[in-house]
């Protein structure tokens, strides 16, 4: 098994571990059951993003830096289990499947570089090694790949969905700057950013996969609703790990996201339930990111959030659109696919990663 290929059995055995922990048996068996189930078609994707050319240029080599990393997969997996879903996952799957992955990688270099990160996945970043400018292009060169990808799979209307995918993504980039270090930002602004930034190439991969699988039209928009829902979920708990989280584990420190000016939905919920978090939110998103932010501003910060239920409501957030997610792909013809689908929509709201 390829060191690539162990990144999908690495994040089903994790979360399969964490069910455990949480006495959900149940959960821990379906895991089990979709590994089985998709193990051949995400060893084929694996194997595939393994073979993917490196050159000798600096701008390759600071993208495979992120790539050889590994990573969750978990767009990938969700377009393998819709493809599977129908028809099957083929040669355009995987394709589609390297897509969605180089998309999203892009946007890690990119990040990186505009939050100034010096690690990601417990290692470092490839501005750090390669420079910022090489990151930069590094980032600009898989979205072409991606591209290229997309049009290689030859399925009508999933170049320009892809298109404005992409253009959601800038859009809400460009709204995350310009409420950068505003700790007054609203809701209606984060779940912007949210839908464009995390949910959108969610949506893509669920509704690439149903087409690949020639699943009908209205099958491949309910997948579509199910990303959708699936996203916001997925960046809920991100947002609860930034606060909540174990820095050992998440391999970032608490509170970066705050520190790099960006504001999480706990904190939206904490200030607008205790208006006087402001103080100390913005002692800690004022402090320079090489300095240990002050302990006290920490504590009360820490202590509003708890005081508030602003972790709770984000617990309970994550699970209602992962409830979402399951009732989106109730219609789903195959049972298999939609017990997967609904495996993993429930298992992510209890990843700490």
């Amino acid at each position: 098994m390829s060191v690539s290929t162990q990144t999908s059995a690495r994040l089903i055995g994790q979360l399969s571990t964490i069910a455990n922990r949480n006495g959900l048996i149940d959960l821990a068996d379906r895991l089990q059951t979709l590994w089985r189930w998709i193990e051949d078609e995400l060893n084929s994707f694996e194997d595939e993003l393994t073979r993917f050319p490196s050159g000798s240029s600096r701008i390759e080599e600071a993208a495979h830096h992120l790539l050889d990393m590994g990573g969750k997969h978990l767009r990938p997996l969700c377009l393998a289990v819709a493809a599977k879903s129908g028809s099957g996952f083929d040669s355009r799957g995987r394709n589609l499947a390297m897509a969605v992955e180089f998309v999203h990688s892009a946007t890690l270099l990119h990040d990186d570089v505009i939050d100034m990160g010096e690690t990601r996945r417990g290692h470092s970043t490839s501005r750090v090694i390669y420079g910022n400018a090489a990151s930069i292009y590094a980032g600009d060169w898989l979205l072409v790949q991606a591209l290229m990808k997309v049009q290689s799979a030859g399925i009508d209307g999933l170049m320009d969905r892809m298109l404005i995918i992409i253009n959601d993504m800038v859009h809400a980039e460009s709204l995350q700057l310009d409420n950068r270090g505003r700790i007054n930002a609203s809701f209606e602004d984060y779940f912007s950013v949210v839908d464009g930034k995390t949910a959108a190439l969610f949506r893509w991969a669920l509704y690439a996969g149903g087409r690949v699988g020639g699943l009908s039209d209205n099958h491949c928009d309910s997948l579509e609703r199910y990303g959708q829902h699936l996203g916001i979920a997925f960046q809920a708990v991100d947002d609860l790990l930034d606060v909540d989280g174990d820095a050992q584990v998440t391999g970032k420190a608490l509170f970066t996201d705050l520190r790099e000016g960006k504001m999480t939905y706990p904190l939206l919920v904490a200030l607008e339930r205790d208006p006087d978090l402001q103080a100390p939110v913005l002692e800690c998103a004022e402090k320079p990111p090489e300095q240990p932010l002050p302990a006290k501003a920490l504590q009360a910060v820490l202590s509003g959030l708890h005081r508030t239920g602003a972790i709770e409501a984000r617990r309970d957030f994550a699970a209602q659109h992962s409830s979402d997610a399951r009732a989106a792909i109730a219609d789903l013809p195959s049972d298999e696919g939609k017990n997967a689908l609904c495996t993993i929509a429930e298992a992510t709201t209890f990843r700490r990663n």
